[in-house]
């Protein structure tokens, strides 16, 4: 009976101290992790594409709308300006360049509605458009480029955008231009001529008796001191007088087949002429298209 109690006991103990290595073994197996260690997931991919990074905020919001007039809206927030030009020329499809002095420039600023050149005068101290007028389409100056420079920059380069690969001159035979009328006669015969060309301060007046239209541009042209190109033989013979108007006014009175292309200078307020095409109209487009 006593042995029978003694090994009755030792089995317990034995039963007892398998059950405390099961419970060991267990613990040992639910041990935190080291501290450092990164949690799994069960996707990586997408937990990573649910954080938006900094990169992936916009740094401005801007909008171009075409009609029923071309107006532009920005919100930018230390922005550099290059960034925001860059938008722009993608926007019009135009280019839209920064001086030298404004690459690093940052600006921030936030503007609603507004039409290309107050919203230009916004973005630079001293920028420059440079247009395209149809005088038969019957639409506004389309824009070609943009140029945003600062007050010291100067002026950019004339045939920047602007180009053209050829140019008519004007062959005449005697002239007095510019030689003041010393009497009555002299005076006389001036006003007699069929055709004068008068510029000054950006307006013009053209008074042309029975000229034929080419003769009357490349004349306008060579006041203005800005090329003009001839593109066909018009027949059209002008017979008018036209009295201090801009060129853009005058041009559009004298034929509809005119292409005048004229810079805009916001900082000084000033529309100037660069070039005077006479466009074939069998090879211009619909006009209002």
């Amino acid at each position: 009976m006593k042995v029978y109690l003694s090994l009755s006991r030792n089995l317990n103990f034995a039963l007892l101290a398998i059950v405390i290595a099961i419970a060991s073994s267990a613990a040992v197996g639910q041990e935190t992790k080291p501290e450092g260690a990164k949690p799994a997931t069960a996707n990586p991919d997408q937990a990573k594409s649910q954080t938006p990074t900094a990169a992936e905020k916009p740094d401005f919001t801007l909008s171009v709308k075409t009609r029923p007039i071309l107006n532009i809206s920005l919100k930018a927030e230390k922005v550099k300006l290059v960034d925001v030009a860059a938008a722009l020329s993608k926007r019009l499809k135009i280019p839209v360049l920064v001086g030298s002095n404004l690459q690093k420039e940052v600006v921030s600023i936030e503007f609603s509605g507004l039409t290309l050149e107050p919203a230009m005068q916004l973005l630079a101290s001293a920028a420059y458009i440079d247009y395209e007028i149809d005088t038969g389409a019957g639409v506004a100056p389309k824009p070609l480029g943009i140029f945003l420079y600062d007050s010291t920059s100067g002026e950019p380069p004339v045939t920047a955008v602007v180009q053209g690969s050829s140019q008519s001159m004007l062959i005449e035979g005697d002239t007095e231009d510019g030689v003041e009328p010393q009497t009555d006669e002299d005076k006389k015969r001036l006003e007699e001529q069929p055709l004068k060309i008068h510029f000054q301060n950006n307006i013009l007046s053209v008074k042309a008796k029975k000229q034929p239209l080419a003769v009357v541009l490349l004349k306008i042209g060579e006041e203005l001191g800005i090329p003009v190109d001839i593109q066909f033989e018009s027949t059209d013979i002008i017979d008018t007088e036209i009295s201090k108007l801009s060129v853009e006014d005058t041009v559009r009175k004298l034929s509809p087949n005119i292409r005048l292309f004229l810079r805009a200078d916001l900082l000084h307020a000033e529309r100037r002429a660069l070039r005077l095409v006479l466009a074939d109209p069998a090879k211009s487009p619909q006009q209002g298209s």
